[in-house]
């Protein structure tokens, strides 16, 4: 029996330097084993040589909305920008458009496009895709980041998932079910199981054993932890009031009792493209 998959992956490769850092640290010292990178992020080029030495798989984090401005000009994206040429500040905003009909899939399939080629411009190759604040469980994005996934040969995306009991976790996880569905009838590879969107921000270690031990419980063969590792002393990250415990989560993932709890819980740690080995997509879901 082939031993399960476990992909740590670490969100917003490139936006900032410290963050930046603390992601390369915690694949070094720790079990992170991949991560998304964000093309429009302003430390992407200058850590673009030391990602692509570094090990790590790395995905698109595909982003709609945020501080950081898209990669196209306003004029090519009229839907996803304000008179500013700013992207929607949060998902919340974003997805009111969208469901008002507001949002062109057009105009998001070429930010997403361009974001892709940014990425791979600097040398990265790329084994998955997902969204900046999830964005892609909605599902016209999603149908566009799946069909992307295929025609860039990338082949596997993540699928966001909550164990919570907010109306957002609901959400969540009804939006999950669709995008799952979708994946595997275009025959896109993606984990079984999902941990950290409950957790972001705060993922000590408590939560990764936590995590683990429902992957185990599950019987998956494949699961990914998402984490969002960065310094105390990032103060361009601090500015954005995200209120993550980001120094927290780096000591948690490089600790040796990280290490430890990986291996009692029986995983493998590799990344999007050894899904190859576990095909999710012709299993059933686990709930």
């Amino acid at each position: 029996m082939t031993t399960p998959l476990l992909i740590v992956n670490a969100d917003d490769f490139g936006l900032t330097p410290g963050l930046s850092r603390a992601i390369l640290d915690a694949g070094a010292r720790g079990i992170v084993s991949s991560t998304s990178a964000l093309a429009n992020g302003k430390a992407l080029l200058d850590n673009a040589s030391a990602l692509r030495d570094s090990g790590l798989g790395v995905g698109a984090h595909l982003a709609l909305v945020g501080h950081q401005g898209p990669v196209l000009a306003a004029r090519e994206i009229p839907t996803l920008v304000d008179k500013g040429g700013n992207l929607a500040t949060g998902w919340r905003p974003f997805l009111t458009r969208a469901a008002a009909g507001r949002i062109d899939p057009d105009d998001v399939r070429r930010e997403f496009v361009a974001q892709i080629e940014v990425l791979e411009s600097t040398g990265l190759t790329l084994t998955h895709l997902d969204t900046h604040q999830n964005l892609h469980l909605w599902p016209s994005i999603g149908r566009i980041t799946v069909d992307l996934a295929i025609g860039r040969r990338i082949g596997a995306i993540r699928v966001t998932r909550s164990d919570g009991r907010s109306p957002i976790a609901l959400g969540v996880r009804f939006f999950a079910g669709r995008l799952e569905r979708r994946a595997r009838e275009a025959h896109v590879r993606f984990p079984e199981a999902t941990a950290g969107f409950d957790e972001a921000g705060r993922l000590d270690l408590d939560h990764i054993r936590d995590a683990l031990g429902r992957f185990a419980a599950r019987d998956v063969a494949s699961a990914e932890l998402v984490c969002h590792p960065s310094s105390r002393d990032d103060a361009e990250l601090a500015s954005l009031g995200w209120d993550y415990r980001g120094q927290d989560e780096l000591e948690a993932l490089t600790s040796a009792d990280a290490r430890a709890v990986v291996d009692r819980a029986g995983f493998r740690l590799g990344t999007f493209a050894d899904l190859d080995d576990t095909r999710p997509a012709d299993r059933e879901p686990h709930r």
